[in-house]
């Protein structure tokens, strides 16, 4: 049977595990949307921090996301997970970005949490794939990767392999009510969608600044321009014409050596990620600087979507 969001979500509350930077404004956004929360922290400081910024910045919360309902929640703060958790339709886990930890805290959470509660992680980097192995009911369990609410309130929702489809329908659905906007991860990804983007994109800020083609500001400078009328980049490309457009594709090869394309993109990302690294390695040549070493070669790619960078989506402040 189908996944279907309880009768009585209007009346339950959503429980938040960590209590560190992400996970008090999280909290802070479902109180702001009038749902009750509950966050559990083993840290008595982080709890009563967490609780202050909730409760201080509803009003901004309100105003930033467009929520005109009169209600808000109350937050509640616990320092034993088995109350915190008990009643919650969404367990949102928020903890440093461990695997071991993450893993004893899901075995926990499937444990502890009501039958009907979806279990759900804010990692950036990890996909919850690797932290269910102490999950029995694993369809409940998911990626909801929120970024910095309220002024970055995209969420990217990815399954564990194992998600029933008809939760994440469920929650693409109900985030809008809290000013959120939900995106669909459609396959696992590290770095989901943005942070992907965000690492190719940082990546030729570094190469450029580094072969002596631009300062810092003019990059700065270019980028405050080109995005300043909030052109996304598919409709961006869209802009060239198609004589433009195959002549940047042969001039940058080396980073797109497949033909893009809506029926060939599977076929691209097959073809072009496994020959990134030697792409990379063949730049530092041309430029005569230090090769990546053999060791790390492998992991270079997948290391570009670590959770160093600025829209990391899990607490590294909290240790609960």
């Amino acid at each position: 049977m189908a996944y279907a969001l309880p009768g009585d979500v209007d009346q339950r509350p959503v429980a938040v595990v960590g209590a560190g930077t992400l996970g008090r404004r999280i909290a802070a956004v479902f109180a702001a949307g009038g749902t009750d929360v509950q966050i559990f922290d083993p840290s008595g400081e982080q709890l009563a921090a967490a609780r202050d910024y909730a409760q201080e910045h509803l009003s901004e919360m309100r105003t930033a996301l467009g929520l005109s309902d009169a209600r808000t929640g109350g937050v509640a703060t616990f320092d034993e997970l088995g109350e915190a958790v008990r009643g919650a339709w969404m367990v949102i886990e928020a903890v440093p970005e461990l695997v071991e930890l993450k893993r004893r805290v899901f075995g926990e959470l499937d444990r502890l949490a009501d039958g009907d509660a979806i279990l759900a992680s804010n990692s950036s980097s990890l996909p919850t794939r690797l932290l269910v192995d102490g999950v029995e009911h694993r369809e409940r369990v998911l990626n909801t990767h929120f970024y910095q609410p309220p002024e970055l309130n995209a969420v990217e929702l990815m399954s564990c392999g194992a998600t029933d489809e008809a939760l994440i329908d469920a929650l693409m659905e109900r985030f809008p009510q809290y000013g959120l906007a939900p995106f669909r991860v459609r396959r696992e990804s590290d770095g989901f969608i943005f942070n992907r983007v965000w690492a190719a994109i940082k990546r030729e800020c570094l190469l450029v600044v580094a072969e002596g083609v631009a300062t810092p500001a003019d990059v700065d400078g270019m980028w405050t321009i080109f995005s300043r009328p909030g052109i996304p980049p598919f409709r961006l490309m869209d802009r060239q014409s198609q004589p433009q457009g195959r002549f940047l594709h042969r001039r940058h090869r080396i980073f797109l050596p497949a033909p893009l394309g809506p029926i060939r993109l599977r076929e691209h990302r097959r073809y072009f990620m496994p020959r990134f690294d030697d792409a990379l390695q063949r730049r530092h040549r041309e430029l005569r600087r230090p090769q990546i070493h053999e060791p790390h070669r492998a992991n270079s790619t997948r290391s570009l979507f670590a959770a160093s960078g600025p829209f990391s989506g899990s607490d590294h402040v909290s240790a609960g």
